[in-house]
């Protein structure tokens, strides 16, 4: 199952969203134009369909639903979101798929009392057919019912607990080095699913040994393109029974030392947690936030042809978002301006358009250039000239 096409009406700096979607999906703007708030949504159906999952916590994991609504929504007080899955993509870019199921939820606030959010309408069509109206008869007798979604309740969401299996299996991916590094410099709870990397180690330890071994040969030999010099990548308990990671980099010396994570640079980390990411077997979408920070641009180039030979070689091939800033990311001419999402900051909210829609870009990529030289011109900042930078460091 893939997710087709997304709409949003007032989600953060989002007055209105209406683009398909592709088996790989790359985000590009300015900064603060709201590329994580896109993200943002899929993580937020994520907690409400996971297991223990709620509505309420989800919006109070984003401090409450004022900070979810976008601020030029004006007169139109409801959150709208809506996804449409199809049970794969068709060869044909052209030919607009009906949607196999869809998934609506509206959400509002109480003008009074305690100001709760709320489900205004929630919906599901199945080929067609509606199998879930709410609010339904029951709804309207008791509106306590109306705090929560049928998503997040498995009595109820019998007949499309395929939909909640699948925003269950949503993850999203920002590993920062330092934190798989020290994960015990960093104290206080975990943060759910580990999107930081503290507890990757021990992700690694729980995997079964066939299956660790597995990935990080496929992993060592996806390194040794971009990292000639690393090898025998290997999973190592150290005599306390601390899991780490350890690799040996040959040079000019003979019999050269392993290093652990310890001494891996932040390239080299971020590498294994995207390459690990991208092999595990999952149908939901993996969010990918910047995987162009701490490489050098020869490997940036790279990183999409390693998600498409990962993908093609796996039995369950889930969908990539993936937010950037990096024209080298965009370099590869394989990546169609279908795949490319430009978000446009304006007054009245955040505008995201399909590349290939956008008639200057498609007259570019007819030139032959690649979608990377074609979009970046138009989304970096216009008023940030260099006189003006140095204007602003010597003032």
């Amino acid at each position: 199952m893939m997710i087709s096409h997304l709409k949003l009406v007032n989600w953060k700096n989002f007055r209105n969203v209406d683009v398909p979607l592709q088996q790989r999906m790359y985000i590009v703007g300015p900064n603060a134009s709201g590329k994580s708030n896109l993200l943002d949504v899929f993580r937020f159906l994520h907690e409400i369909g996971k297991k223990g999952g709620s509505l309420h916590d989800a919006i109070e994991n984003r401090d409450n639903f004022s900070k979810i609504r976008c601020l030029a929504a004006r007169r139109n007080p409801l959150i709208e979101i809506e996804v449409q899955f199809v049970d794969s993509f068709s060869d044909d870019q052209n030919q607009r798929q009906l949607p196999t199921w869809v998934y609506k939820l509206s959400i509002a606030q109480e003008e009074r009392g305690l100001h709760r959010p709320y489900v205004k309408y929630e919906t599901v069509e199945h080929q067609g057919q509606i199998i879930l109206d709410r609010p339904t008869d029951l709804d309207k007798k008791d509106n306590e019912l109306l705090y929560e979604t049928h998503l997040q309740q498995s009595s109820q969401n019998v007949k499309f607990r395929q939909i909640a299996k699948f925003f269950e299996d949503i993850r999203y991916f920002h590993i920062i080095p330092q934190v798989i590094r020290h994960p015990q410099a960093f104290k206080g709870p975990n943060i759910p699913e580990d999107p930081f990397g503290r507890n990757f180690l021990e992700l690694l330890a729980k995997t079964t040994k066939i299956t660790r071994d597995s990935r990080l040969k496929k992993i060592e030999a996806a390194l040794k393109v971009v990292v000639p010099h690393l090898s025998h990548l290997s999973f190592v308990p150290d005599m306390y029974g601390i899991p780490h990671l350890e690799a040996r980099h040959d040079h000019w010396r003979p019999d050269a030392g392993k290093q652990s994570e310890e001494q891996f640079s932040d390239g080299t980390i971020r590498l294994i947690g995207l390459l690990w990411s991208l092999l595990e077997n999952r149908e939901a979408p993996l969010l990918i936030e910047e995987p162009e920070l701490s490489l050098n641009s020869a490997i940036i180039r790279q990183i999409p042809s390693l998600i498409y030979n990962i993908d093609k070689k796996k039995k369950v091939h889930g969908q990539v978002f993936i937010s950037t800033h990096s024209p080298e990311l965009l370099s590869d001419k394989s990546i169609g301006g279908e795949s490319v999402l430009l978000l446009d900051p304006t007054k009245e909210g955040t505008e995201v358009k399909v590349a290939k829609d956008i008639e200057e870009i498609r007259l570019l990529l007819e030139g032959d250039m690649s979608i990377g030289e074609a979009v970046f011109p138009i989304v970096s900042p216009k008023t940030l000239t260099q006189r003006s930078l140095m204007e602003f460091l010597n003032a």
